[in-house]
């Protein structure tokens, strides 16, 4: 069996397409991909709101759905190059088994669209090892909006609408940031060493909930 047969065009494409990653790196294109790269892993970050009650967001599924195929976890040509080479892998390796068993193998389509159910949680698996061994600095990038639904730390002052204080948030990675931060609820003030919940930005300000807020649902 060769992978020039019609049968396995989806995957002979998935591999022209991970030699082209490679030559484009080798020739001098690196930087240019390397860039689109950068922006894709910052747009990964970017939250997509679903408004709840009094503006606060909710996207868990869309974050646990990017966690399982393994976006965010490396830069995404790493990532891309890693899935290309699963997915060409498990569509060959499962077209020679059609052939063995059956007689034949399956229609392309389907054998891409069943190759491709198995390769993207798959290759949630292998980035999440290959992540470990990557600098940290590879994957430090984040989007100021991917610090929404995250703990902070109120450092100083006192937080009061129209009056922020500055507080200390970890981003996925570990990394610490310091915004601007008051009260969601208008009548709130958050103290000193208080650790709250941010819940939406406005610009570079961050808005915060206490964690006894009725909207959290902890009472």
């Amino acid at each position: 069996m060769t992978l020039l047969e019609p049968y396995n065009l989806p995957f002979a494409i998935a591999i022209m397409l991970l030699l082209f990653v490679a030559l484009a790196q080798i020739i001098g294109m690196g930087d240019m991909l390397d860039g689109a790269d950068a922006d894709f892993d910052i747009d990964v970050d970017v939250d997509l709101d679903v408004d709840g009650p009094d503006g606060l967001a909710s996207g868990g599924i869309f974050e646990s759905a990017l966690s399982l195929f393994g976006l965010g976890r490396v830069p995404f040509l790493i990532w891309l190059v890693v899935l290309l080479f699963v997915f060409a892998g498990i569509g060959v390796a499962g077209q020679q088994l059609s052939i063995s068993l059956l007689g034949s193998p399956f229609h392309p389509g389907l054998a891409a669209l069943a190759a491709g159910a198995v390769a993207l949680p798959l290759n949630g698996l292998l980035t999440r090892p290959l992540a470990r061994l990557l600098p940290q600095d590879e994957t430090s990038v984040v989007h100021i909006s991917s610090l929404v639904r995250r703990d902070a730390e109120i450092q100083t002052g006192t937080a009061r609408r129209g009056s922020p204080a500055r507080a200390k948030v970890i981003d996925m990675y570990g990394h610490p940031h310091f915004v601007m931060v008051e009260p969601h609820d208008p009548d709130a003030a958050l103290t000193q060493g208080e650790t709250v919940l941010l819940v939406r930005r406005e610009g570079e300000t961050f808005y915060a909930v206490q964690y006894e807020n009725p909207l959290l649902g902890l009472q």
